[in-house]
């Protein structure tokens, strides 16, 4: 085993030359490539067998491991290719990954630190980043749009250390959702409401939770009439927006210019008079824009890592003051709190070996006008633990939000039926 992955390499390192030497391109002429890792492994065993290394047992096995690492991504081709994983990661010369169900495996298939540093370079080789000294964390969208790749080398990191996460291209939607068990028709109801009206949502939750699948969902009820201007670092959100578009960060160039922050993206989004700004997910200085979005009568919409609803609310108000402008915290949340309508939660509960993960919305709160300093909030549906009905509390929303969505209400329906669930809107 010891020797197998410096043979690899040997005869890797000797393919690209021949590659090279010959101006050929694996993907273009496969035939070619493989007659040049066929030498390569020829040349090896001549060399293994005048006593340079150890001979192959399987030279043929050999041949096709480059040439999946040439034309393909070596050991986790097959992986990419499977509809049912959902992240793979990559530990130096360990990878591992979670299927649809929530299991955590391990890739049967034994690989090294340098085939998998393949991999990721292979990746990265249809996008714009880069993985190297001078930029050693990436993020960037992979296979075909289909993925989003983080990565660490060394020194940030003890050896590689990347995360592939696949989202599904699929049409998300409140009722598939609801199909899923995430929300309740009575709950849907109401995003469904909150999307006709021109309102502002936080959704919140840990890592894998189901918020992008949830601030998917709200985009595909949102009026074609309304104007969407969608901003994220790296892109995942896939809704086709009629009025609007999508707006992607971009690092700085080997020359260290010509980066492209988030918050350079919700600043110019402003001046394009957009109806709703959605920020796929918030972490940083972007948020003090979206106080800025909300004064000049913007809705929004927006993802936040955190624990609780109550959290997110803090966690957005920690993130604006990232942004360095010297205003009071106390002003950024007053702002906030006058302008945010509802915060969805959602949490995650992995299952046994049979089953899928459990991804589920727990509470929704409303923000209600508050007497101090801190927000105040109204549960609408709560959901004692993950696997139990979201309920609806009984209380309806603030005056504020409450005329809204009665204004987007079909005729002859009441926000209060679409609470108890005695209408469906869906």
């Amino acid at each position: 085993m010891t020797d197998r992955p410096s043979a690899y390499d040997d005869i890797r390192r000797r393919t690209i030359g021949l590659l090279e030497e010959q101006r050929i391109d694996p993907d273009r002429d496969r035939s070619g490539a493989r007659r040049a890792v066929t030498v390569a492994v020829e040349d090896y065993q001549s060399r293994a067998h005048l006593g340079e290394g150890r001979s192959l047992h399987h030279p043929g096995d050999m041949i096709e491991r480059v040439m999946r690492s040439l034309v393909g991504f070596g050991p986790l081709t097959e992986l990419f290719e499977r509809v049912d994983i959902e992240e793979v990661f990559i530990e130096g010369g360990r990878v591992s990954f979670i299927d649809s169900g929530g299991r955590l495996r391990g890739l049967d298939q034994p690989t090294t630190a340098e085939e998998n540093r393949h991999v990721v370079e292979r990746l990265l080789a249809t996008s714009d980043r880069r993985l190297d000294a001078s930029s050693p964390i990436v993020q960037a969208r992979v296979l075909s749009g289909s993925a989003r790749l983080t990565a660490v080398i060394p020194p940030i990191a003890d050896h590689l250390s990347a995360t592939i996460r696949r989202y599904a291209l699929r049409k998300e939607t409140l009722q598939a959702l609801v199909d899923l068990d995430s929300l309740t028709v009575p709950a849907a109801g109401l995003v469904w409401l909150a999307a006709q009206a021109n309102t502002s949502v936080l959704i919140s939750g840990p890592p894998g939770a189901g918020k992008t699948s949830l601030l998917s969902a709200l985009m595909h009820a949102v009026p074609a009439s309304q104007c969407v201007r969608c901003c994220e670092e790296v892109r995942e959100l896939h809704v086709p927006i009629v009025h609007g578009s999508f707006y992607e960060a971009r690092p700085p160039g080997l020359d260290g210019k010509g980066e492209i922050t988030l918050r350079d993206l919700v600043k110019v989004v402003l001046a394009m008079r957009p109806d709703r700004i959605v920020v796929g997910e918030v972490r940083g200085s972007e948020a003090f824009e979206l106080t800025r979005a909300v004064n000049a009568g913007c809705g929004f919409a927006c993802t936040v890592h955190a624990n609780s609803a109550a959290d997110a609310l803090a966690a957005l108000v920690n993130a604006a003051l990232m942004a360095g402008e010297n205003v009071p915290e106390r002003v950024v949340r007053n702002v906030f709190a006058a302008s945010i309508d509802l915060v969805i939660h959602l949490d995650r509960e992995s299952g046994s070996d049979q089953d899928r993960t459990r991804r589920q919305v727990v509470e929704i709160l409303a923000l209600v006008p508050s007497l101090h300093d801190d927000f105040s909030v109204q549960p609408l549906f709560v959901r004692e633990r993950m696997g139990a009905p979201l309920t609806w509390t009984g209380a309806l929303p603030p005056d504020r939000l409450r005329r809204r969505l009665e204004q987007v209400t079909p005729a002859g329906v009441s926000v209060v039926e679409v609470l108890d669930g005695r209408k469906v809107l869906l």
